[in-house]
């Protein structure tokens, strides 16, 4: 395998700390989400990041196929990341891409989609070991 980009992100005093990237463009406060008994406000966690990523890099797959393709059409992708308890008490992650593809008819804009899912570097890292459901809009 060979890596094309490397970046490194530092954290500490965990969903209750501060997060920082080796480039200083994140540096940041993260904190518990409210309704699991964190303090009120807006604030970041580990969630809402991991979020942002996959979205973020669902759509560049998105994009990068309909531009090898030479397909006309608009993307956008929400993330909805769930922090989730296993019966076995340990934690993982539930996660629901919603999909919207404008200018193609629902098969082709489907297709489109199964071939980033095929592509994207977040659903091959989280494929087998996350619940990764991708719907379209």
């Amino acid at each position: 395998m060979e890596k094309l980009y490397t970046t490194k992100a530092t954290a500490t005093g965990g969903r209750n700390g501060h997060v920082t990237s080796s480039d200083g463009a994140l540096d940041i406060d993260v904190r518990t989400p409210e309704s699991l008994g964190g303090p009120k406000g807006k604030f970041l966690n580990p969630e809402t990041l991991f979020a942002a990523g996959y979205a973020a890099c669902f759509d560049n797959a998105l994009l990068s196929i309909m531009g090898r393709e030479k397909i006309k059409a608009t993307s956008a992708v929400s993330a909805e990341v769930s922090l989730c308890k296993m019966e076995n008490g340990a934690y993982n992650l539930a996660i629901t891409l919603e999909v919207e593809i404008n200018g193609l008819e629902r098969p082709e804009a489907e297709a489109l989609m199964q071939k980033a899912h095929s592509i994207c570097p977040y659903s091959n890292a989280t494929r087998g070991g996350v619940d990764v459901k991708v719907t379209l809009k």
